[in-house]
């Protein structure tokens, strides 16, 4: 017999009968991406899986709780045969067949009049690959393709960068947490307004066209007026170019990300607002300390340590915080430890409330320290810990993953 190229193409199937024959993990799979494109799917199967009988809860779709039979199809566009019998799956594929509906045949994809490619989406975009049966080459090529459209190696589009800023969250420092989209505006910068906590190894990944401008703001050292970062963003959009605002973690977390959007709006100068992942949630996290847990902590404060408890200029009230028995993060609260442990014992928290410490989270050189809230001042001296880091306050800084 001779074999021929497989034909790829992209079928209509919104408001159209689907019918899913088998309710395991492969129709599950299947039925996701069919829910997606609209179509109307019809399962029939004795049993299904938890999540196709939570489709079919939801009225994604319909479910008919017994064994094929001949008839099933009347009315489809496209069926799937996804059961673990080759006996019902050969005869789905021969009332297809009959019925002129293209078929897949899941346990033996050459028997059937379609084959589901591997697929990938990004940006509106869906990628397939066929590889005449060779799923794990098929699912390789997909996967490198999607990579290299979300890191900006392969253009998704032929119209030119339009003039405006787009403000990033680059997240907390480890490069490949930054957001899929982030990734992707900033591959398409023409000039990047650097903070230092944002993720600098794509810095380097940039072309030698792009104007870098660096932002950084060092603790009780040098640093750009925000006035100033406000005014490279309009000027430059102004001019033509497409701007990135590369920050730290998360632009609206005490990252002044909304002055820069009212400055931009204010001078007419579109922008976009990619978030990122939090240094809060992330730093822990990487270093073994849940900001929440199960019968632990039921509730997360976040709070600046930019202004010392009896600061006048302070709106934190840290007399609630010395009552509450969840779990506060402390961010920019290096310098100021102590005063901030004094407060919370004073109002409340017990001296061996744990502590974990986390600097420079996520990347190379991220250290970890855990102490007491009696004792982390003088822990922090010790280690020389030093800005960035992230403080966990709270009883999950207590928990390890051994138990």
């Amino acid at each position: 017999m001779t074999q021929h190229d497989q034909y790829l193409v992209g079928l209509e199937l919104a408001g159209r009968k689907v019918v899913v024959v088998g309710g395991g993990q492969v129709a599950q799979r299947r039925i996701s991406r069919l829910i997606a494109s609209g179509a109307l799917v019809e399962v029939v199967a004795p049993d299904v899986t938890p999540a196709v009988e939570g489709m079919a809860s939801a009225r994604e779709i319909t479910w008919t709780p017994r064994r094929y039979a001949e008839g099933d199809l009347d009315g489809a566009w496209y069926a799937l045969a996804c059961t673990d019998d080759p006996e019902v799956n050969a005869a789905v594929g021969a009332e297809a067949e009959c019925r002129r509906v293209f078929c897949v045949r899941a346990d033996d994809g050459r028997l059937g009049t379609a084959v589901t490619p591997a697929t990938g989406r990004y940006d509106g975009l869906t990628v397939g690959v066929l590889a005449k049966g060779a799923h794990r080459r098929s699912a390789a090529v997909r996967t490198a393709l999607v990579e290299a459209l979300q890191a900006g190696v392969v253009a998704d589009s032929a119209d030119p960068v339009l003039p405006g800023v787009a403000l990033v969250g680059g997240g907390p420092g480890d490069p490949e947490l930054i957001t899929v989209r982030g990734r992707r505006l900033l591959s398409r910068a023409e000039v990047v307004v650097a903070d230092r906590l944002g993720p600098r190894d794509l810095i380097e990944e940039l072309g030698p066209d792009v104007e870098v401008i660096d932002a950084s703001k060092i603790p009780y050292g040098r640093a750009m007026a925000q006035q100033r970062i406000n005014e490279l963003l309009v000027e430059h959009a102004k001019a033509g170019k497409f701007v990135v605002r590369l920050k730290g973690g998360d632009p609206f977390v005490y990252g002044r990300g909304f002055e820069e959007v009212q400055a931009c709006t204010a001078a007419g100068v579109p922008v976009t607002v990619v978030p990122g992942i939090t240094s809060a949630f992330a730093a822990p996290a990487v270093a073994g300390i849940p900001v929440s847990h199960r019968g632990v902590a039921h509730e997360i404060v976040v709070v600046s340590g930019h202004v010392a408890p009896d600061d006048p200029r302070s709106l934190v009230d840290w007399q609630a915080l010395g009552r509450m028995r969840g779990t506060i993060v402390l961010m920019m609260a290096v310098e100021r430890i102590a005063q901030f442990a004094a407060a919370l014992i004073e109002y409340g928290r017990p001296a061996d409330t744990p502590v974990g410490v986390i600097q420079d989270g996520t990347t190379r050189i991220q250290r970890t320290l855990r102490a007491t809230l009696g004792t982390v001042a003088m822990r922090i001296k010790e280690q020389e810990i030093s800005p960035p880091a992230i403080i966990v306050i709270g009883p999950v800084a207590g928990l390890s993953a051994e138990g």
